[in-house]
């Protein structure tokens, strides 16, 4: 896609760094409390929404937390931990109002093109997985941002809900499975393109492609010096900003460490690479339509969580299997071998260091991920779908997701699965480190920060007003709120076109 390179705009207000959904969920944000803010975009590739954000990558599940067992463990007394999965819940709520709000504001004209209805379903097999399944759906079931989920042991029923991973199966199998019809499948490469595109049309907003930056520091009249180079061209220009926002994905660890904030000491990341299984057959792709989740495999990282995975890609049902994880230096897919080499700075690291020495049977893990054949892949994958053939699936390449490496008691560091909004003490910098639930939680995100950010705006009745008006549950603890609950749900079904 090629784009007019277009000169930059001297001063603004607000520079955005990187377009993808936290760029493009912020800068809505922003333009709609106060419409004559100017906003400057860099992006580094020649399209939006590309990198993480896309639907090929990462992003892909609306993250509710109805199906992800990653985000419900088993606490020390044996009991079940759903407080993330509560939390979780709740912010994609606030995404899918935010999202309703910009269908209603014809900003985005046909919802159907980024979000559909998939069930979500958590599956798994073995007397002791069926005992946590069972423990966990009784948790969630005491909590009202789950009702509706169905529990069953009944294979007969497993099958109606998710035939394709139920033919061939052994019938004397221990099952269990939950099934959350309202889950969602969301394409967050295309909703973050209507978004930018929405931004480009609007007064005082000026989106770049095929620039880098390359440099943030302190300008001399206040504010920030910010430091670009053109991909295109080689050529170096700088702009002048009052407040920068780093949401660049795995890009955002570099510039945050460039940063002359005292927040970004400490701070490292570690990179995980992704692969899926694509389903070339068209049978076995219109035989399922459901997320099924299951237990990720002992010593892996969260974010590997296997799922056998509608999804809605470009117009076609897709049908997808992993991640399976693997290990690159890259820090952005599009990135370079030497991301991770770069990041290290005095600061963090003897943290990392700690992280890596505390992390061993992770490390291991990836190494045999790695290791894995075509095959083995498969194989992995008849587990799931025990009808899987070798020659209906190809290997496809995901996403980089670059994991929070922090400090942890002195020198200590600690990796953190998980998103984390790093600002400045004067609110002039703000930054996004982590992965998963990363997109799917976009809205709740940025809205956090904006006190943070903008202490005085957030306090004025007029963005009150707007805040409430963007995304009314918002600060809301919905699970208290049975009515407020049932009223969102309904109003953004209907908005987003959800049954």
């Amino acid at each position: 896609m090629t784009h007019p390179i277009k000169p930059l705009v001297q001063e603004t207000d607000v520079t955005l760094i990187g377009a993808g959904i936290m760029s493009a969920t912020l800068g809505i944000i922003l333009k709609e409390l106060n419409p004559d803010l100017t906003i400057q975009i860099f992006e580094q590739l020649d399209r939006a929404g590309t990198e993480s954000s896309d639907a090929w990558n990462n992003a892909g599940t609306g993250h509710a937390a109805f199906c992800e067992l990653n985000y419900t463990p088993i606490k020390a007394d044996g009991s079940v931990d759903i407080s993330k999965a509560s939390r979780i819940c709740q912010d994609f709520e606030t995404s899918k109002e935010f999202w309703a709000y910009l269908v209603q504001k014809n900003y985005i004209s046909d919802p159907a093109k980024f979000i559909r209805q998939v069930p979500h379903m958590s599956f798994v097999w073995g007397k002791d997985n069926v005992q946590y399944l069972k423990k966990r759906y009784d948790a969630m079931h005491q909590n009202i941002l789950f009702n509706g989920m169905n529990y069953t042991e009944d294979a007969d029923l497993i099958n109606q809900w998710a035939p394709l991973i139920m033919k061939n199966r052994k019938s004397k199998e221990f099952l269990a499975a939950t099934n959350m019809e309202i889950g969602t499948d969301v394409n967050f490469g295309e909703l973050t393109r209507q978004m930018i595109a929405k931004l480009e049309g609007m007064p005082g907003v000026t989106v770049h492609y095929n620039i880098e930056v390359e440099d943030i520091d302190p300008h001399k009249k206040g504010g920030w010096l910010v430091e670009t180079k053109s991909m295109l061209t080689k050529k170096k220009a700088d702009c002048r900003t009052k407040f920068v926002f780093i949401g660049a994905g795995g890009a955002t660890l570099h510039l945050l460490k460039d940063a002359e904030i005292k927040e970004r000491k400490g701070y490292g990341g570690f990179p995980v690479s992704g692969m899926w299984l694509k389903c070339n057959n068209e049978e076995l792709i219109q035989m399922h339509n459901a997320k099924v989740y299951g237990k990720a495999a002992v010593g892996s990282p969260p974010m590997s969580v296997p799922h056998v995975d509608t999804r809605m890609i470009d117009g076609k049902k897709e049908l997808l299997f992993g991640p399976f994880a693997g290990f690159s230096m890259r820090f952005l897919k599009s990135g370079s071998q030497m991301d991770l080499a770069k990041s290290l700075r005095v600061d963090n690291l003897l943290p990392m260091i700690s992280a890596g020495l505390r992390n061993v049977p992770l490390t291991k893990y990836l190494i045999e991920q790695v290791k894995l054949s075509h095959e083995d892949r498969v194989k992995t994958l008849q587990e799931y779908v025990p009808i899987a053939k070798l020659q209906d699936w190809e290997l496809l390449r995901a996403g980089q997701r670059v994991q929070v490496i922090k400090k942890d008691e002195g020198v200590k560091g600690k990796l953190e699965f998980g998103t984390e909004a790093i600002v400045s003490s004067d609110g002039s910098v703000a930054a996004l480190l982590g992965a998963s639930p990363g997109a799917s939680t976009a809205a709740a995100i940025m809205l956090g920060i904006l006190p943070r950010c903008f202490p005085k705006e957030s306090k004025s009745d007029a963005w009150k007003s707007k805040l409430h008006e963007i995304a009314p549950s918002f600060g809301v603890d919905l699970t208290k709120q049975e009515q407020q609950l049932q009223q969102s749900r309904m109003r953004t079904a209907k908005l987003l076109n959800l049954s």
